[in-house]
């Protein structure tokens, strides 16, 4: 076999391995992108589950229109920070309306009405199914996060990355979950 024909094998290979990695990485992308787009579908159906509870509350007590206030004003800062393209402020908007969520059963047990009122109990059901679903979706995005770090850090793929920087480096914000928050919401059931 000729130098010049190793060459070529060599160089061959060297393009294979670029293409294949790179092509890696945009899958890697696409997921996280993906995830993210799960997270703002959940971040999305509690805040029309939160409307919806308000309304039903609305002829029981006072609390609703500064719980009202609250999730109004943490989601447009919320989606303020999305258009913006600042996580980091949208997660913190996002975290705010969790803890007004998990707050909404001790402001129940005030009103025995409304604790019998089959809506409110469904809708505050639903509030803590919603939050499930949006602590899945956001263990999932930290996931994906993660598995693009590592992949992008590694010897080789972090040189590939260095010269595709602007299509291949993305600083991917992670989404806050403490592991008293996990705990809490694994362990929380609606009170009657």
């Amino acid at each position: 076999m000729s130098t010049g024909m190793l060459i070529l094998i060599i160089l061959a290979a060297v393009a294979v391995f670029i293409v294949l990695t790179y092509n890696r990485l945009i899958a890697l992308i696409e997921a996280v992108r993906n995830n993210q787009k799960q997270i703002d579908i959940q971040l999305d159906r509690r805040f029309k589950v939160f409307e919806s509870l308000i309304e039903v509350v609305k002829k029981y007590m006072n609390y609703e229109q500064t719980t009202l206030k609250d999730v109004v004003a943490l989601r447009n800062q919320a989606q303020q920070a999305k258009a913006q393209g600042d996580e980091k402020s949208r997660i913190a908007a996002e975290n705010e309306i969790s803890k007004i969520a998990s707050n909404i059963n001790l402001v129940f047990e005030q009103y025995p009405d409304l604790k019998a009122n089959q809506n409110a109990i469904q809708l505050q059901e639903e509030i803590v199914n919603t939050e499930n679903k949006l602590a899945y979706a956001k263990q999932s995005f930290n996931d994906s996060v993660e598995q693009y770090n590592a992949n992008k850090k590694s010897f080789f793929t972090s040189m590939i990355v260095g010269i595709f920087k602007g299509k291949l480096d993305f600083d991917f914000p992670y989404w806050q979950l403490s592991a008293d928050k996990v705990a809490e919401q694994e362990n929380y059931t609606v009170k009657l």
